[in-house]
C-alpha cells in the first residue's frame, strides 16, 4: 500500500511551498489525511481483492500462486487488489480514484490516467460518434514518459472526431534511459535528500486507511484463486469501476 499511496498524494497534492523534503511531503501526507474512510459495512463496495490461478502471460504457461516454490499450497495471501477511493477536499470533492495492482498480470505496466470531466455543454452535436473525455497518461513504467489524448476535427465539412494521442518519451527526447527508482533512490539517501522517501506520519496514515479494509477481509475467506495468469484480474474488478459506468483502461 506504501508504493500505492505515495503515487496517489504526488498526483492529489497541492502545490508545494518549496521543494524541500519536508514541503513537499507536507503536501503529500494532506492529501492522504483527506481519504474519505471507508465504510465498514460496505468494504465490498470499495476494494476487491484476488489471487492468481494458473495461466499463461507472454505465451508462457505459467503456474498458480499456491503451486509457485515455497508457497504454502492453501495461501491466502492476496496478489491483487482493486479500490475506489474518494478525498473529501475542495479540489478532489467527489472525483473517485480507482486504483488496480496485481502480480501475473496480462503486461507489467504503471501509470497514472486522469480522465478530464467532460463538459457541461456539447457544442459537436453532428458528430458521428460518442464524444469521449479526454485522458492525460502519465507513464511510469516502462518507456517513462507522458501522452495526451484528446479529439481532433478531421479536416472537411463534415463534423468528424478521430482521437490521437500527443506522446512525450524520457528516453527518445533526451537520447539516454532514465535512471531505474531505486537507482535514485539510494544515490537521494547517501546524498541526504529524503524527499522521495516516505515520512513516519504518511506510513502510519496509509495504515489507517487500509485497516479498515484488511480487518473486513479476516472474514468470510475468498475462494482463491479467483483470476488467471495472464487476466487483468478478477471479475470483481470490473464490476467495482462498471457500477459507475466506467471502465479500466485498456494497457
Amino acid at each position: 500500500q506504501n508504493h500505492v499511496f505515495q503515487v496517489t498524494s504526488m498526483i492529489a497534492m497541492e502545490p508545494p511551498a518549496s521543494l524541500t523534503a519536508n514541503g513537499v511531503r507536507d503536501e503529500k501526507f494532506k492529501a492522504m489525511q483527506s481519504v474519505r474512510p471507508f465504510p465498514a459495512d460496505r468494504i465490498d463496495e470499495f476494494a476487491v481483492r484476488g489471487q492468481y490461478g494458473p495461466g499463461t502471460v507472454l505465451g508462457e504457461t505459467v503456474p498458480g500462486y499456491r503451486q509457485e516454490p515455497g508457497v504454502n499450497p492453501n495461501s491466502s495471501t492476496e496478489t491483487f487488489v482493486a479500490l475506489k477511493l474518494f478525498l473529501d477536499n475542495w479540489r478532489w470533492a467527489d472525483i473517485p480514484f480507482y486504483i488496480r495492482s496485481g502480480k501475473r498480470l496480462a503486461k507489467r505496466v504503471t501509470e497514472i490516467a486522469i480522465e478530464f470531466k467532460k463538459v457541461p455543454h456539447r457544442l459537436f452535436t453532428d458528430a458521428d460518434a460518442p464524444l469521449e473525455s479526454n485522458i492525460l497518461v502519465i507513464r511510469i513504467q516502462p518507456n517513462e514518459g507522458i501522452t495526451l489524448r484528446f479529439g481532433v476535427k478531421l479536416p472537411g465539412r463534415a463534423m468528424r472526431i478521430r482521437w490521437v494521442n500527443m506522446d512525450f518519451r524520457y528516453g527518445s527526447s533526451f537520447g539516454a534511459k532514465p535512471p531505474e527508482a531505486y537507482e535514485r533512490l539510494l544515490l537521494d539517501c547517501m546524498l541526504g535528500d529524503s524527499t522521495l522517501y516516505a515520512r513516519r506520519d504518511m506510513v502510519e496514515r496509509g495504515w489507517e486507511i487500509v485497516t479498515p479494509i484488511l480487518e473486513a477481509w479476516k472474514k468470510p475467506a475468498v475462494d482463491f484463486p479467483n483470476y488467471e495468469a495472464g487476466s487483468w484480474g478478477t471479475k470483481a474488478a470490473f464490476d467495482l469501476i462498471e457500477r459507475d459506468g466506467r471502465k479500466w483502461r485498456k494497457l
